[in-house]
């Protein structure tokens, strides 16, 4: 069984090196308080991408998916006195399907996917139930008269996530008001913006990545679609979801709900799955998905905004060559030489140039695609002012991987020196 469990681990490991890699804190109860002279000391909700998993899944145990191979980060940020948790959600899901997720853990409640998305993309509406919330106390006041905040933290389609919790808390969904009536969830009724403090989001592709022509040109995208499905509604009805991975594909009958057994056919919940392409992560990171995203979703004027972009490929000097670092991760090191050879086009749908500018890239994701949604507001920050709120405060460009951004195949002093200098900025805030 460990030989199995090892082996498991190492199939889920390479699935995200050709995805978009994610994560998800390791799950723990609080630790120590964050140090006296900071002006806050709000939680930290970290939040996986695509085909990530959380802390409270076997696999987390084996292979520690927040610091990979330079350890358990969380554990390291604990020590140091920041209260962090883990959020455990769909890792093919949509960005609207996994923020019902997050909010259900953060609460203590069902998920609630909405009567009128759920009727769109013909999936139930409740999924899962939480007994507990992930922690106690949030949105509550403390002694000071304080109210109790999160910083969301999302790395690749996390921050997406994050980014869409977030404005469902500030603006709801008037589409689900009206389906729903009295019955609606209350993260669609919106004016809980007070609830998160910031949002970070580390190598998320808000504008797509020039990858999708590479994987739609080759039809690899189909292709992995029908895997990744087969492959998590076969998994995920075996007793190894939950105990190895945990898939959170109930709404589409794929995996059973915990403590029951569903009757969905197998192939009709797969056929039913894979008709509803577009409410997934793999559509959700397309040039189409994230235009639609980047129209609906906004910042609130009250959080704040940050976003780090990475890059592992160099200048050549020679007319204008990009190569990849050497000291990048080696097998997605051609995807990222791809990316920095192949020539300029438009996209058909949404009209986007894919010049020179979008060359330097993390071996997976376009550099300049993570630095913030193109229809947003920004500024270039590097913590050296107060930072403005509504607005993408864009830092400055991290040297690293895809992966490396959260320990894979990096240096221990370079990944917990980069978490710990941000985790003292948010701790700043007022």
């Amino acid at each position: 069984m460990k030989r199995f469990l090892k082996a498991a681990s190492v199939i889920l490991s390479a699935l995200i090196v050709f995805s978009s890699l994610g994560i998800a804190v390791y799950s723990s109860a609080e630790t120590a308080n964050a140090p006296a002279q900071y002006k806050n000391e709000y939680p930290y909700v970290f939040v996986h991408g695509l085909n990530g998993w959380g802390g409270g899944e076997g696999i987390n145990g084996i292979v520690p998916y927040w610091g990979a191979t330079t350890g358990d980060l969380t554990e390291y940020l604990r020590s140091e006195g920041y209260e962090c948790y883990s959020a455990s959600v769909g890792p093919i899901s949509s960005a609207w399907d996994r923020a019902c997720e997050l909010y259900a853990q953060l609460t203590g409640t069902v998920v609630d996917y909405g009567e009128a998305h759920s009727l769109a993309h013909n999936h139930r509406r409740y999924g899962r139930s939480y007994d507990e919330p992930l922690f106690e106390g949030w949105g509550e006041r403390n002694s000071d008269g304080n109210i109790k905040k999160i910083n969301l933290i999302g790395h690749s389609f996390g921050g997406t996530t994050a980014r869409m919790l977030a404005y469902l808390l500030t603006y709801g969904c008037e589409d689900e008001v009206n389906a729903s009536g009295e019955n609606v969830s209350p993260l669609f009724t919106g004016g809980k913006e007070y609830l998160v403090c910031s949002v970070t989001t580390i190598a998320t592709p808000h504008n797509s990545a020039t990858t999708y022509k590479f994987v739609r040109d080759t039809g690899l995208y189909e292709l992995f679609r029908v895997f990744s499905a087969a492959y998590c509604c076969t998994l995920g009805r075996s007793l190894f979801n939950g105990r190895l991975v945990d898939f959170h594909l109930e709404q589409f009958g794929i995996t059973n709900t915990p403590g029951e057994r569903d009757s969905d056919e197998y192939f009709s919940s797969l056929i039913n799955f894979l008709k509803n392409s577009d409410d997934t992560c793999e559509y959700d990171l397309t040039p189409d998905g994230t235009a639609k995203l980047n129209g609906m979703i906004e910042t609130s004027p009250n959080i704040y905004y940050f976003s780090y972009a990475f890059d592992a490929t160099h200048d050549t000097g020679l007319a204008g060559l990009r190569l990849p670092d050497i000291t990048g991760n080696p097998i997605i090191a051609p995807l990222g030489l791809w990316i920095c050879l192949y020539p300029e086009y438009a996209d058909k749908t949404t009209g986007q140039v894919y010049d020179e500018s979008w060359r330097a890239n993390d071996l997976l994701c376009n550099t300049i695609s993570e630095t913030y949604p193109f229809d947003e507001e920004h500024v270039d920050y590097d913590f050296s002012e107060e930072p403005e709120t509504g607005i993408w405060n864009v830092m400055p460009v991290q040297k690293g991987d895809h992966g490396q951004a959260i320990g894979l195949l990096s240096s221990k002093d370079k990944t917990r020196g980069f978490f710990l200098e941000l985790s003292e900025a948010l701790n700043e805030l007022s």
